[in-house]
């Protein structure tokens, strides 16, 4: 049996889920790893949008967490992190690219970077304002954990010079989101971040269903959205839904929608959470459209692809039967496929993977030469 992991990851926050989607992503992920008898310390930057009452996982049960304010902070960890058997640097950190500089000389494990935001990533990068990633750094990364599959990873490799390019897709904590027995209170909710290029998305998929439908219900849950917005009187606007209260949410909802961000559509297999945890309450989906998303969950069975207004009410339109057909559907493909439980293993054997075929002892040598 193989011993255990000591791991070190610096995400942009585990602490605080308002405003992002990266906290849900890690704590399932984190908390199945630790499961598997892995220790972790993530070490977060302490951010005042993050502090107070936003910050809704203050003291994690399944690993240490702890916060730091700068980069000259990181030395009283650095015994931690050289004794690691993998540092794992997330996308969107504070100071990404000095900080990556700096863990490179103090990591004699695996250094991985996780991108939870790949497409967006990529495209920051060429347009040369990218401010936790550079591609110079990209080769000296052992590991390019991506949010995105397909094309995306050869591209990595090819183009990028990353050495190891796997997928680590979002996924849900099982036990955590389930169905909970409460009241329906919208016939369709959509649960997102304000984006500029997500926003018409919401407008055609949504707002205009509930203008041209105002005998049914409609909610959008999240934070930043802008002044000026066109809520139509039967759409309620919910600032934010912390983690805890997400399969309530989902489950008070007939069907939630799913929306893509355009670098994320452009690039294709880049399935969002919010596909996993609604699934997993037993709400079914509707998505816009992009490559390899039949991939996640199989079109019409498991999720509905809609393109325009009408699409939306006319699956809104169906018996219920069907309804609670595509749920149980989806439900059984994500317990099947797409739980924490399942990445948690899928990180541990890309990380052991890179620990014996030698690429952290190639990538010192090179760093040696430099």
């Amino acid at each position: 049996m193989s011993r255990p992991l000591d791991i070190v990851v610096l995400g942009l926050s585990l602490s605080s889920s308002w405003g992002n989607g990266h906290a849900t992503t890690y704590r399932a992920l984190l908390r199945a790893f630790a499961a598997r008898g892995h220790r972790i310390l993530f070490l977060e930057r302490d951010m005042p949008w993050y502090r107070g009452d936003r910050r809704d996982l203050a003291e994690p049960d399944f690993c240490e967490l702890a916060f730091y304010d700068g980069l000259g902070e990181l030395a009283r960890w650095r015994d931690r992190i050289a004794a690691a058997d993998a540092v794992i640097i997330g996308s969107y950190v504070p100071q990404g690219i000095g900080l990556a500089g700096l863990l490179r000389d103090w990591t004699p494990g695996v250094l991985a970077f996780y991108d939870i935001d790949t497409p967006v990533t990529l495209a920051r990068l060429q347009r040369g304002d990218c401010d936790y990633l550079s591609p110079a750094l990209i080769p000296d990364y052992d590991l390019y954990l991506s949010f995105t599959g397909g094309p995306t990873l050869r591209l990595l490799e090819e183009s990028y010079g990353a050495p190891c390019a796997r997928p680590l897709y979002c996924s849900v904590d099982a036990e955590a989101y389930a169905p909970v027995a409460t009241p329906t209170r919208w016939d369709l909710s959509y649960l997102g971040t304000y984006s500029d290029d997500r926003q018409p998305g919401l407008e055609r998929l949504l707002l205009q269903a509930a203008r041209q439908a105002p005998g049914l219900r409609f909610a959008v849950a999240g934070a930043q959205y802008p002044d000026g917005i066109d809520w139509p009187a039967n759409v309620e606007r919910l600032e934010h839904v912390p983690p805890a209260a997400h399969p309530e949410f989902y489950s008070a909802s007939r069907y939630t929608l799913n929306i893509t961000r355009a670098d994320m559509i452009a690039a294709g297999f880049s399935p969002s959470v919010r596909l996993f945890e609604a699934a997993a309450c037993g709400t079914p989906l509707l998505s816009d459209l992009w490559d390899g998303i039949e991939t996640i969950l199989s079109p019409p069975e498991e999720i509905r692809l809609v393109r325009d207004t009408a699409a939306v009410l006319a699956v809104l339109a169906q018996p219920e039967a069907a309804r609670q057909a595509q749920a149980g559907a989806a439900r059984r493909r994500v317990l099947a496929s797409h739980t924490a439980r399942h990445r948690a293993a899928e990180l541990e054997a890309a990380l052991r993977e890179r620990r014996a075929d030698g690429g952290r002892l190639q990538r010192a040598e090179g760093l040696l030469g430099r």
